[in-house]
């Protein structure tokens, strides 16, 4: 057994760019030898995650899914730099395992989900083993959850976005599909009027009133042409009063009374990448 000397864990931290204890096991565990604990870092994602901490990951995979009893659904955005490596079925299928291990266990939190156990190791370890394998940096960049009577899910171009859907009830057909695709494509900020944050409608009716000024309207007028505004504002950013994006001649609000008049979207999350 070698010994391991404070020096040689400095050298081993300078040449790798890996922690003090991660240098020591690797020495400890390599007995000594500098290459091969280089390799044993290597494989463990240390030296590579390190050297990658400054990297942008726009690129990855979205998955989105529901419980067997629709009663839950969850989203996982596992991000990685290149749209190559997210094209990778095997890369594909880890993001879809942790999604599917969030599900069984009940997670509710990112920081859960990453210290979670799966095949052994957490979540996190093997994301690092990702990185060592890959040679990309990767991270579990988004975990939402939606829970609810019903829980639809959609992803949308080519796992690029995942959206969820809480209902008040079971819909059948492809109403929760039309609904999440709806989100998808027009991105509401709110369920309706009532559910947006009161500093984003007093900021947008700050805008509003400044624009009504410099256009030389009268100040007695700005109140009620601002009013107008958010109005509109709420139509275009609000799920129940946009414009249906499968029929124009209805907002989604009347959509969903011409389905079943007591259904109620409870809630909703939409991932993407970017």
């Amino acid at each position: 057994m070698a010994t391991i000397t404070a020096a040689d864990v400095n050298k081993l931290r300078q040449q790798t760019g890996a922690g003090m204890m991660d240098c020591r096991k690797a020495l400890v565990e390599t007995d000594g030898d500098f290459e091969k604990a280089v390799d044993y870092l290597r494989k463990k994602g240390q030296k590579v995650a390190a050297l990658r901490s400054d990297r942008e990951t726009k690129e990855g995979v979205v998955i989105a899914k529901t419980s067997a009893d629709g009663k839950t659904g969850v989203v996982v955005l596992l991000s990685c730099e290149t749209d190559f490596v997210a094209k990778n079925e095997d890369f594909v299928k880890f993001a879809q395992s942790i999604a599917d291990l969030a599900l069984a266990n009940n997670i509710t939190s990112v920081e859960a989900l990453n210290a979670a156990p799966l095949d052994g190791a957490t979540v996190a370890d093997k994301v690092n083993d990702q990185v060592a394998k890959i040679g990309e940096k990767i991270t579990l960049s988004r975990f939402e959850r939606v829970d609810a009577p019903f829980v639809a899910a959609y992803i949308h171009g080519n796992y690029r976005m995942g959206v969820l859907v809480g209902f008040s009830k079971a819909v059948a057909g492809e109403t929760g599909k039309d609904v999440a695709m709806q989100i998808a494509a027009m991105n509401p900020i709110a369920v309706d009027a009532a559910d947006v944050p009161a500093e984003l409608v007093a900021r947008e009716k700050e805008i509003a009133v400044e624009q009504i000024k410099a256009e030389g309207k009268p100040a007695e007028m700005a109140e009620k042409i601002a009013a107008g505004k958010i109005a509109k504002f709420y139509k275009e950013s609000t799920l129940l009063q946009q414009i249906f994006v499968k029929d124009d001649k209805k907002s989604v609000g009347d959509f969903l009374k011409s389905v079943d008049g007591e259904l109620k979207v409870t809630g909703f999350k939409r991932v993407a990448l970017g």
